[in-house]
C-alpha cells in the first residue's frame, strides 16, 4: 500500500479504506493451508462484516462463522446456500432459535444449559456441538482471555467429561487465544483434549479450532499442518478454523485530516476530523494505533486527538519530521479488525466514508449522511 498516494487520492475525510489486494493475499495464505492439510476455513465476520469483504472472501473460504442472528442472516445472504455457517454465542434468545437453526449449518452451544434448552430443536436442521473451555490460559490480559477465571465462554472441560453430552453431539468448538503468532497454544489445547476425552474423541464428526491465530504473520505453518493431518487421519473429523483479524486486520486503514492545532501545557495538540469512536478499541484497551507518518526520531511531537468532547478521545503522542498543520492528512494503519464494526456516532460525528483500493483504483463503497443518523435516533412514529 502506497500510503502517501492514498492520502492524496481519497476524496473525503475521514475515510476507512479497504485494501483489496491485502485481503486477498491474507485469504490466499489460509487457502494454501486448506489445500495442504484439508482444514476448512470460515471467515469470522465479527471482525468486519462489510459486504465487499465477504464477497472477496467467498472464493477462498468454506463459509462464515457468526455470533448472532443478524450475522447469520447476512452470511446466508452473501453465501446464497454455497457454504457453511457456524454459530456460537453465549446469548441465544428463545425467540430467535428457529431462525438461527434454519440459517446455520453448525451450532456450538455455549453451555450445557443452553444445549439442554435448545439442542433437540436445533438438531432437526443443524449439526450441533458444544463450545468447550479447555481451562488453558495463554494470555496475560484477562480482557482477551476466553479461559479467564469465571469465564462465560464455553463448557468447562471437566464438566463436559462428567456429562453424558459427548455421546449426543457432533462436534466441539474452542477458542483460547488473541492475535497469536505461534501455534504452541493450539498444540497444547489439542493434547489436553485428547488426554481428557480419550476414545470419546473419535465419536466427533467435526472440530472447530476457533480463531485468534494471525496466519499471515506466522512464517512456519508446518506444526499446524501436521496437527490437522493427524486429527483427520486418526479420528476422521472435519477440522475448521475461523480467521477474522488474520484476514482483515492488516487491510484496513483510517485516513484523517487535521482540523485544528494549538499548544496545551507545552505540548502540541492536533485535532483530527475523526475520533477514537471510529476505532473504539483505542479507548477500550488503551491501545495506540500505528501511524504511517510517525517517525521515531522525528524532531516534532504532537498529540493526535479526536474531535469529540470526550476528554479521553486521544489516539496518542506521535513524532514527525515537520510540525503538523491545518489540512494535513494522516493515516492510521492496520485497523481493519474490530474498528468499523464497533464505530459509533458519539456527539453526532458522522461515520467515515468507506473506500476500497483495488488495482490502483479507489472506489467509494459507502457514504453515511444525516439521514442515517436521523433514522437511528428518531422514534418509529417520527420516522414514518
Amino acid at each position: 500500500m502506497d500510503f502517501q498516494a492514498l492520502k492524496n487520492s481519497v476524496a473525503t475525510s475521514p475515510a476507512f479504506v479497504l485494501d483489496a489486494a491485502e485481503i486477498i493475499n491474507s485469504l490466499k495464505i489460509v487457502d494454501a493451508l486448506r489445500s495442504q492439510c484439508g482444514c476448512k476455513v470460515l471467515y469470522s465476520i465479527k471482525a468486519l462484516p462489510f459486504s465487499s469483504v465477504l464477497e472477496l472472501a467467498k472464493p477462498f473460504v468454506d463459509g462464515f462463522s457468526v455470533s448472532s442472528l443478524f450475522e447469520a442472516r447476512l452470511a446466508d445472504e452473501i453465501l446464497a446456500g454455497q457454504g457453511s455457517i457456524h454459530l456460537t454465542t453465549p446469548g441465544i434468545r428463545p425467540d430467535e432459535l428457529v431462525d438461527i437453526a434454519s440459517l446455520c449449518t453448525h451450532i456450538s452451544f455455549n453451555s450445557l444449559n443452553q444445549y439442554q434448552r435448545f439442542g433437540d430443536a436445533a438438531k432437526a436442521k443443524a449439526s450441533v456441538g458444544l463450545r468447550l473451555n479447555p481451562k488453558l490460559s495463554f494470555l496475560d490480559d484477562e480482557r482477551f482471555d476466553p479461559c479467564r477465571p469465571f469465564s462465560k465462554l464455553g463448557v468447562d472441560i471437566d464438566e463436559l467429561c462428567r456429562s453424558t453430552c459427548l455421546g449426543q453431539i457432533n462436534g466441539l468448538h474452542f477458542h483460547t487465544v488473541f492475535s497469536a503468532t505461534d501455534f504452541t497454544p493450539l498444540i497444547k489445547t489439542i493434547e489436553k483434549l485428547q488426554s481428557h476425552l480419550g476414545s470419546r474423541f473419535a465419536s466427533l464428526k467435526w472440530l472447530n479450532l476457533g480463531g485468534g491465530y494471525l496466519f499471515n504473520q506466522i512464517e512456519d505453518h508446518s506444526r499446524f499442518i501436521n496437527m490437522v493431518r493427524r486429527l483427520k487421519s486418526d479420528f476422521g473429523v472435519d477440522v475448521y478454523i475461523e480467521p477474522g483479524k488474520a484476514v482483515i486486520g492488516q487491510a484496513g486503514h483510517l485516513v484523517a485530516t487535521v482540523i485544528d492545532t494549538f499548544i496545551s501545557d507545552g505540548k502540541a495538540i492536533a485535532v483530527l476530523d475523526t475520533s477514537i469512536n471510529h476505532n473504539p478499541e483505542v479507548f477500550e484497551y488503551q491501545r495506540q494505533p500505528e501511524l504511517y507518518e510517525h517517525e521515531c526520531e522525528g524532531a516534532y511531537a504532537a498529540v493526535l486527538a479526536g474531535c469529540t468532547c470526550l476528554a479521553g478521545d486521544v489516539f496518542g503522542e506521535y513524532r514527525f519530521n515537520k510540525p503538523l498543520k491545518l489540512d494535513d492528512r494522516v493515516v492510521f494503519k492496520h485497523v481493519g479488525a474490530y474498528s468499523l464494526i464497533k464505530a459509533n456516532r458519539f456527539n453526532g460525528c458522522n461515520l467515515p466514508d468507506v473506500y476500497e483500493v483495488s488495482s490502483e483504483r479507489i472506489t467509494l463503497l459507502k457514504h453515511y449522511g444525516y439521514a442515517d443518523y436521523r433514522r437511528q435516533w428518531m422514534s418509529n412514529e417520527a420516522v414514518s
